[in-house]
């Protein structure tokens, strides 16, 4: 969605129902919030030395990496990280780094996927997810009343899946649009990063919001489309929207 930054998560207060093990991982400006069978946090920080480096690497060689606001030439030759990174933001019309998040997260968790049949990586509003349950993820947008009672219920055989948030209102992120959350589902978690940011550019007001959807809808990979300017709402696609009162995050992953 966004190059990684700190920002304090007070949305995580709310999460504490599940059953299964939680802990964070913070290395540099990567925090991440990880759920998982059993505590991972080792393996989870040893990843994480992983995957920076390969981008901090890419990055003193390439320089535009980090700062273009357009899609990039894709290499031949380029670790994978990078790569899906080029790629989710070719398809978006957007830098790389917009997927920044949604990248370390995906790879991160897909390697912990040895370890444990379910898994959430939370990182910057940025999630991917092998659940084994039926999962909750509630919505965080801001001032919105629909904070917290609103929620994305996700079946399990819809995963792996990315669900990723952008907003123009709510926290540190480059963001050219005004709405209060723009939330992109997608096999891809980079790919779903990198469309949320380029469809929240696209809504600066109510009704901004059908045209984003359209262009939404025509980037590849994308499934589902949710977005929230105070009041209002438009959703698109594989989206099952529920009620949630309690916390945003309610996942069964044992």
């Amino acid at each position: 969605m966004k190059q990684e930054g700190y920002q304090p998560r007070d949305y995580r207060r709310w999460i504490h129902l599940s059953p299964s093990p939680s802990f964070t991982v913070t290395v540099k400006e990567t925090d991440l919030y990880i759920r998982a069978a059993e505590n991972l946090r080792r393996k989870a920080y040893r990843l994480v030395l992983k995957y920076r480096s390969q981008l901090e690497k890419y990055i003193a060689a390439n320089p535009a990496f980090a700062t273009s606001l357009e899609p990039l030439p894709i290499p031949s030759h380029a670790p994978r990280l990078v790569i899906s990174m080029l790629e989710a933001g070719k398809l978006a019309g957007v830098g790389p780094m917009a997927a920044v998040a949604g990248a370390i997260a995906e790879y991160v968790g897909k390697e912990l996927l040895s370890w444990s049949p379910g898994i959430l990586v939370e990182n910057g509003g940025d999630i991917f997810m092998k659940a084994v349950e039926k999962t909750v993820v509630g919505l965080y947008a801001g001032d919105s009343p629909f904070t917290g009672r609103l929620g994305l219920e996700i079946m399990p055989e819809k995963t792996p899946l990315g669900v990723c948030t952008s907003s123009g209102t709510v926290g540190h992120s480059l963001s050219f649009g005004k709405a209060d959350a723009v939330v992109v589902t997608s096999p891809s978690t980079p790919l779903a990063d990198a469309a949320a940011t380029a469809i929240c550019n696209r809504v600066k007001t109510i009704s901004d919001i059908e045209k984003a959807l359209q262009f939404g809808r025509t980037i590849p990979g994308v499934t589902g489309i949710l977005i929230v300017i105070g009041t209002e709402i438009g959703a698109w696609g594989d989206i099952s929207l529920c009620e949630t009162t309690v916390n945003p995050y309610i996942t069964a992953l044992r």
